[in-house]
């Protein structure tokens, strides 16, 4: 089925009106995107935020009046400045299947590999996490949780206790698992990303050894490992947190973290740490470190 898309520009507080009203005007979808790639790095749970220059792209079936809905547009208070828009025919393709072709199994290190579900495995011998990519949560497509996943493939030793702080998908405590820790307690505040937890470690075969909690119910205990694939800001606000489920002598990964950000984290958790050189790939980075004993 052929398909006419409408990008929209428009300012942050702007954005969630334009999209209401292209849907209450036949658009089968909404997406939004950033115009000037600013990055968004820190929102509160559950919040939604848009960037300061924001599109806003419709998606309508090809026969649809666009026309119309450009003049409803036009004679909006919100454009009476004047509309900045693009209008694209899109070809007839089988967007799923587009979709899914772009994913490709990943290998980090020397024996881990990320799968999603619908391809082949590459290496039966191998490390095999099967992930399908989703809309929240790393499935280690991102540097920083490359970095985390390189980081476990060469640190993970049989039977440790490891903790996931900010467990998302599950991703890091179900590699640790595959690499042969014993247990992993995975952590989050956001309830859904529990849920992603515990469905990508069913899927896995390491459900009965992930214990998954919101902050609320955390245990109490300490780790031979500990890795936190997070934001700066709450590594740093959290530090102390993050610290006491590191047992002396074991080791901490920190990541999510901007190079300009890096000094600032490593001073939150200097005084208990001995850290590795930082480990860099594009703008992110990874802190590494043995807790002193």
């Amino acid at each position: 089925m052929p398909w006419i898309q409408l990008r929209v520009t428009t300012t942050e507080k702007k954005a969630e009106q334009v999209s209401d009203m292209l849907m209450s005007w036949g658009a089968q979808a909404v997406t939004f995107l950033d115009a000037k790639d600013t990055p968004i790095y820190e929102p509160l749970p559950g919040e939604i935020l848009y960037w300061e220059n924001t599109v806003v792209m419709g998606l309508f079936d090809a026969e649809h009046p666009m026309q119309k809905v450009l003049r409803q547009l036009e004679s909006t208070a919100l454009f009476k400045e004047g509309l900045s828009y693009k209008l694209e025919q899109l070809e007839d393709k089988d967007w799923e299947r587009e979709w899914m072709d772009n994913f490709h199994p990943i290998k980090f290190g020397q024996r881990l590999w990320v799968c999603p579900s619908w391809r082949d495995i590459p290496d039966p011998t191998a490390v095999n996490v099967l992930l399908d990519p989703g809309l929240a949560f790393g499935t280690g497509t991102h540097p920083t949780t490359a970095l985390c996943m390189q980081w476990l493939d060469q640190y993970i030793e049989p039977a440790q206790t490891v903790v996931d702080f900010g467990c998302g998908s599950g991703i890091l405590g179900i590699a640790a698992l595959k690499l042969g820790a014993s247990r992993v307690v995975g952590i989050d505040i956001d309830p859904q990303a529990i849920m992603a937890s515990k469905a990508n470690a069913e899927r896995n075969g390491v459900a009965g050894k992930i214990e998954l909690y919101l902050p609320k119910d955390q245990p109490s205990l300490q780790a031979d490992v500990v890795v936190a694939n997070i934001l700066a800001g709450p590594l740093a606000e959290l530090s102390a947190i993050i610290s006491a489920y590191v047992k002396p002598g074991g080791l901490l990964a920190l990541s999510g973290i901007l190079e300009s950000q890096a000094q600032s984290v490593m001073a939150a958790y200097a005084s208990e740490f001995e850290f590795d050189p930082i480990a860099v790939q594009e703008e992110w980075v990874r802190l590494s470190a043995r807790k002193i004993a």
